[in-house]
């Protein structure tokens, strides 16, 4: 071990992780500290795979009610969101608290495999699970939950178990949300009226789970998250990777992001997600991912959704595409019904963007960003590029049948083809003597993405 590892483990907290002994000649170790912890290189797999769905389920889908539904608890009691007051006071008798939730969490209808079928379908490469929410209630049967969690009320099952199994049935990869905190756990809520000058809650309970989780289930991805009331140090982020990287079972495939204490997120951890919908400007320097939900209102089920303030194809297809070109990952979220079942809307949504991308899934996967991201001629223009190859991605379809691009310079072996139509070159003429092009588009029929893409060999 290193000595910030030796030295880290006087603190109770670090002695829930289990040590295991260095042999020489192995790779390099991490210290426990962000300059050793954010060398580390992102697992390729991560990068190359783009696209990834979100689910967010637990308890919070019973009531379904409210924005960001999976707040329920904390703006009904906390916040006394009038709308959320008034729901409880309508539907429920006095007294009813948002533990009796819990048995009505019962997931009657989850089928593990078909959630697994709609998912693969989607053409994401990944899917990230809701271990725990800010409620508490764990998905698995944490040992450091005792009855609020799903095998001890509610469904009665390990939803995270099952899930993880049908999802890796399907060779997609599986990744684990977990909020550190919780809003109305007493021992979390002692260390933050000491100021976090103690540390119960994560001695006790965040370490614990982190690493049950991890030792369980083997997730690929840790998509950490209830960390900005306290600094990294309070949740002892960099000891805990630091035996993420060095000696779990999942040191060399992990992925996390950077959400491991206040003041910590677009600057320290594995890729970035900085804030929730984020959206740059510009092409980032470091990895980064677009949490995105269907429902755009709410992370969580709304049982009072409407379909006006859902993202349709087109939408989502633009957003996946517009966070690719700038290098990012794209993680489309849904949420569940209290009963297991995925609104067929949302797997209208997944299945629609599955089609797309199984024609033009060359332009997304393992893709680079190119030297211009982006163009406005004709019609809006994505690039990316991947091997010798630029992929022109198109939101709108051209006037007159010609489409102007700019930015490409043609050389004497530019070769130009519908995604649609790989076996059917397109004529196209110089835009400039030095750079561009105008292409004859073939006659198409509508696309419910409203988007195609064009493979451009022989351009620099």
């Amino acid at each position: 071990m290193s000595s910030h590892m030796r030295a880290g483990c006087i603190l109770p907290i670090l002695c829930v992780i289990p040590l295991l002994v260095w042999v020489p000649g192995c790779t390099a170790r991490y210290e426990a500290d962000w300059t050793s912890l954010d060398a580390r290189p992102l697992p390729q797999w991560y990068d190359e795979a783009k696209v990834g769905i979100f689910v967010h389920w637990g308890v919070f889908s019973v009531p379904g009610f409210g924005r960001y539904s999976e707040w329920f608890w904390s703006w009904w009691k906390t916040d006394k969101v009038p709308a959320n007051v008034l729901f409880m006071q309508k539907n429920y008798p006095p007294g009813f608290e948002y533990a009796d939730f819990a048995p009505e969490f019962r997931a009657e209808f989850f089928d593990p495999n078909e959630w697994a079928d709609i998912f693969k379908a989607s053409g994401a490469r990944y899917v990230v699970f809701t271990s725990k929410h800010h409620e508490g209630f764990a998905n698995w049967p944490s040992a450091t939950s005792f009855n609020w969690n799903s095998m001890d009320v509610g469904p009665h099952r390990d939803l995270v178990g099952e899930l993880a199994a049908a999802v890796r049935k399907k060779s997609l990869h599986f990744g684990l949300y977990h909020s550190l905190f919780e809003w109305y756990n007493p021992l979390y809520l002692a260390d933050r009226a000491s100021g976090f000058k103690t540390q119960d809650f994560v001695a006790h309970k965040a370490i614990p789970e982190l690493v049950d989780l991890v030792t369980s289930y083997k997730p690929d991805l840790i998509w950490s998250d209830g960390d900005w009331e306290a600094p990294d140090t309070y949740w002892n982020s960099t000891h805990f990777l630091a035996w993420l990287y060095n000696d779990s079972p999942i040191k060399d495939v992990v992925v996390t992001n950077d959400r491991w204490g206040k003041g910590c997120y677009c600057k320290h951890g594995g890729y970035y997600n900085c804030a929730d919908r984020y959206t740059p400007g510009k092409l980032p320097d470091h990895k980064w991912e677009k949490c995105q939900s269907i429902d755009t209102l709410s992370w969580g089920y709304r049982r009072h959704m409407k379909l006006s303030e859902l993202m349709d194809l087109p939408s989502i297809i633009k957003d996946m595409v517009y966070v690719v070109a700038l290098g990012g990952n794209y993680l489309l979220n849904i949420g569940p019904m209290s009963d297991g079942m995925i609104a067929p809307v949302f797997e209208e949504r997944l299945r629609g963007l599955g089609v797309w991308l199984g024609i033009n899934g060359e332009a997304i996967y393992a893709s680079k960003p190119w030297r211009v991201q982006t163009e406005n001629s004709t019609v809006t223009v994505w690039y990316t590029a991947k091997n010798n190859t630029v992929n022109a991605i198109i939101l709108g379809w051209p006037s007159k049948q010609l489409l102007q691009l700019a930015a490409p310079r043609v050389t004497g072996a530019t070769k130009v083809t519908l995604m649609d139509y790989p076996d059917v070159p397109l004529k196209w003429a110089p835009l400039t003597p030095t750079a561009g092009l105008t292409i004859l588009m073939p006659t198409m029929p509508a696309s419910p993405a409203n988007a195609w893409c064009l493979k451009l060999e022989g351009v620099v």
